[in-house]
């Protein structure tokens, strides 16, 4: 017994030393090579992105070729997969076009309010004091309405199109990731090493960059990649509504909205937008609690 005891404690050290080995980003890919379900909605995501960015070369039809001979086909009609609008333009076409719009107002204005909302999130939680209260006490501000709301009240004041869509996603997403992003601040601001650095007479901006940026950074994108499917949700609502892109531009939202009036006699046809939808937010949002769990050093 002695003998299986000796041996077996080496082999121990040396697996220990291997998962020290791997280091942080090392152990979070072990944790997700073995969490089937994120690696098939990620799998999903990139399949989704592909199709979008290479939509002229995998469309089977031009999405804006319109047939009034051949209006609100079904699925499976000869020539149409996914049927026909009620225009007679090819869904699967236009459900192709369409991704690469959803998920440009899902991806960018996340990108841009971490980026926004991130620099104020850190400033606001390493000085503290009044530049803390001037940029929290705005970001409060944002707070005090529901989220549609709010989004409807910026793009109808801004007009439609996609630019201002744009805009208007990101100044709703802004808040919550600089919320995010000044509480982890705060966490590390009074840790030893931050400490040890100011000690060194280190200047600030190397201080944020080489000590603070780093350790925040993956709550921070933890947090924003669940606000990828809020985005598109909201987007597809404004568009749902007439305040996003313009027609005839194929938007998973705006189709849907094109398409109400046809539900009752295509409701297949009709429905096709709308689960786009759903499976890619489920999608973003199986990776993004995946993700978390992988970047959650305590578990």
């Amino acid at each position: 017994m002695a003998h299986v005891i000796a041996a077996a404690l080496p082999a121990r050290k040396e697996r220990s030393q291997v998962v020290k080995a791997r280091g942080y980003w090392g152990n979070v890919w072990q944790r997700l090579r073995y969490d089937y379900v994120t690696l098939f909605c990620l799998a999903l995501i990139i399949a989704i992105v592909l199709l979008a960015i290479f939509a002229p070369l995998v469309a089977p039809m031009d999405p804006y070729k319109s047939n009034m001979a051949h209006r609100l086909r079904p699925i499976g009609a000869p020539g149409h997969l996914l049927g026909t609008d009620e225009q007679g333009r090819d869904m699967l076409s236009r459900m192709i076009f369409g991704g690469c719009v959803s998920l440009t107002m899902g991806i960018l204005p996340v990108a841009l309010a971490t980026v926004i909302g991130g620099l104020l999130g850190v400033v606001a939680g390493y000085f503290a004091g009044g530049v803390n209260m001037a940029i929290m006490r705005t970001m409060d501000v944002f707070f005090a309405f529901p989220s549609v709301l709010l989004a409807v009240a910026i793009s109808g004041s801004l007009g439609g199109g996609i630019g201002n869509q744009l805009i208007t996603l990101t100044v709703i997403l802004i808040p919550p990731l600089c919320r995010v992003a000044e509480t982890a601040t705060s966490q590390v601001r009074s840790m030893d090493f931050v400490d040890a650095a100011r000690s060194t007479d280190a200047s600030t901006p190397s201080i944020l960059l080489t000590h603070v940026l780093i350790n925040i950074l993956s709550p921070v994108l933890v947090y924003a990649s669940t606000l990828v499917s809020v985005s598109i949700i909201l987007a597809s609502g404004l568009s749902f509504l007439g305040l996003g892109v313009s027609p005839p531009t194929p938007d998973w939202g705006l189709m849907l909205s094109t398409l109400r009036e046809s539900i009752y006699v295509q409701p297949l046809v009709s429905a096709v937008p709308g689960i786009a939808i759903l499976i890619t937010s489920i999608a973003f949002n199986l990776v993004s609690d995946g993700l978390r769990q992988a970047m959650d050093v305590r578990a």
